[in-house]
């Protein structure tokens, strides 16, 4: 059976990418694992970096459990499972780099396809930071599917 790997990270975006992996995975009968990568716990506390918590009108992100950042991912991407009405969907939320996670969670599960956002950014953006598309793509053995984001401040 194909196997689809959805990556994903607090972004309003977040939805976008999983119903468009989704809709792909359904497409070829393939099963959906939804993943988000954990790095670095700043990201998280910094305002200019949580957009999350408008998420479509959900708070999906409990600032309170911000001590186990492992479990409100887990909360996360089970409110994804939710909205995409599919109780097969598994969900693993990891902690590391992301683009690394991603790529070693692809071979854990043997998926067949990586589903992921590409964020428009500048490119000073992309020269100081990187970019996690970038990476995954030039060390991806099997093929991705990206879907092309754009967010608003």
């Amino acid at each position: 059976m194909k196997k689809i790997l959805i990556a994903l990270d607090y972004g309003l975006s977040a939805q976008k990418i999983a119903e468009q992996g989704y809709e792909l995975a359904k497409s070829m009968n393939a099963k959906v694992t939804l993943l988000h990568v954990v790095a670095d716990e700043t990201y998280y506390s910094s305002i200019d970096s949580a957009p999350f918590m408008g998420f479509y009108g959900y708070d999906f992100f409990n600032m309170a459990d911000s001590d186990n950042l492992i479990d409100s991912s887990n909360k996360f991407l089970e409110r994804i499972k939710s909205h995409l009405k599919d109780k097969d969907i598994e969900v693993v939320a990891e902690q590391g780099d992301f683009a690394t996670i991603i790529l070693e969670t692809a071979v854990k599960y043997n998926s067949n396809i990586i589903v992921l956002g590409s964020h428009s950014k500048n490119w000073l953006e992309r020269a100081v930071m990187g970019s996690v598309t970038e990476s995954v793509l030039k060390n991806a053995k099997i093929p991705l599917f990206i879907v092309p984001v754009k967010e608003s401040k």
